[in-house]
């Protein structure tokens, strides 16, 4: 989901863009449009998680251009990335190839919404700041805990609702959550490991603030 977007002539059609950005075609405009949308760089709660993980398989959903899926691959798994947008994972495609990790990733084109992992499973699943809108994150986090294997792990981060987004759409904000409000999705097999807002601290041009990500950490039992 967006950080921000353009205000229209109304509250009207702001809703309607802000619709459009949970769109693969919205996405693939942003990503054919800039040299590089987000920073590249791994997200904190992954390099926070990951670190302490044996590496194996693993499936970044939502992975946009790929910073994740190139960090994991360089610190030795085996690495999905999986994202709606095509261009995004093109781009994602020529990042791998620059850190010279292509050979441990593969790419899948899925949108999170319609997801099934079929016979496929993964040592870690991780998506960051995927937003479902209408509170719809819960049934991704379940779709994503099907394709965890036994004694796998499963990290959903996102934004968690806060005054640095008043800017933002209502559906926008209706699409953020809060950790404890995935647990519906967790499958009984799995057990709650972290359930928690982190603190962020996001570069704006003003200068530095500080936002809440909400962080979901679970594990699935070994059969």
């Amino acid at each position: 989901m967006s950080g921000h977007h353009e205000h229209g002539r109304s509250g009207e059609h702001d809703e309607k863009a802000a619709a459009e950005m949970f769109e693969p075609a919205a996405w693939d405009e942003r990503y054919a449009g800039q040299e590089r949308f987000w920073s590249g760089d791994p997200n904190p709660q992954l390099v926070a998680t990951a670190g302490d993980l044996t590496p194996g398989t693993a499936l970044d959903v939502g992975c946009g251009e790929g910073g994740d899926v190139v960090w994991l691959a360089g610190q030795g798994w085996r690495v999905t990335g999986a994202d709606f947008s095509a261009e995004g994972l093109a781009r994602a495609a020529g990042h791998a190839e620059q850190a010279g990790v292509a050979d441990r990733v593969d790419w899948w084109r899925v949108d999170a919404r319609t997801f099934d992992a079929g016979d496929r499973s993964y040592d870690l699943v991780t998506t960051h700041y995927l937003h479902a809108p209408d509170g719809g994150m819960v049934d991704v986090t379940r779709r994503l805990a099907a394709a965890v294997a036994p004694g796998g792990s499963l990290l959903v981060v996102g934004h968690a609702p806060s005054h640095e987004f008043t800017q933002l759409s209502e559906s926008h904000r209706k699409a953020m959550f809060l950790a404890a409000e995935l647990l519906p999705g967790l499958p009984d097999d799995f057990e709650p490991v972290v359930v928690e807002q982190r603190t962020r601290t996001l570069k704006r041009d003003g200068g530095p603030v500080e936002a809440e990500d909400s962080v979901l950490l679970a594990r699935r039992a070994e059969r």
